[in-house]
């Protein structure tokens, strides 16, 4: 079983090949049914206007693989 930190890792290198600047997201990772669910969720300061989302994976937790991936724009 990998570790969430892994599973973290695994995801950021690749979300860091779409979007540059990850530095405005909050980043969550769940453990479900033996898959790291790991998602970016934009960061809006409060009176800012912006749209947009983030990138979202379903990381193996056996193997580390990248099952599912979906980006938000």
């Amino acid at each position: 079983m990998i570790s969430k930190s892994e599973a973290l890792r695994i995801a950021h290198q690749d979300a860091s090949k779409m979007y540059r600047d990850l530095s405005q997201y909050k980043v969550t990772a769940v453990l479900k049914e033996g898959n790291w669910q790991v998602d970016y969720e934009l960061v809006v300061p409060e009176g800012a206007v912006m749209a947009g989302g983030g990138p979202h994976y379903l990381i193996s937790g056996s193997s580390g693989e990248i099952v599912n991936r979906r980006f938000e724009q």
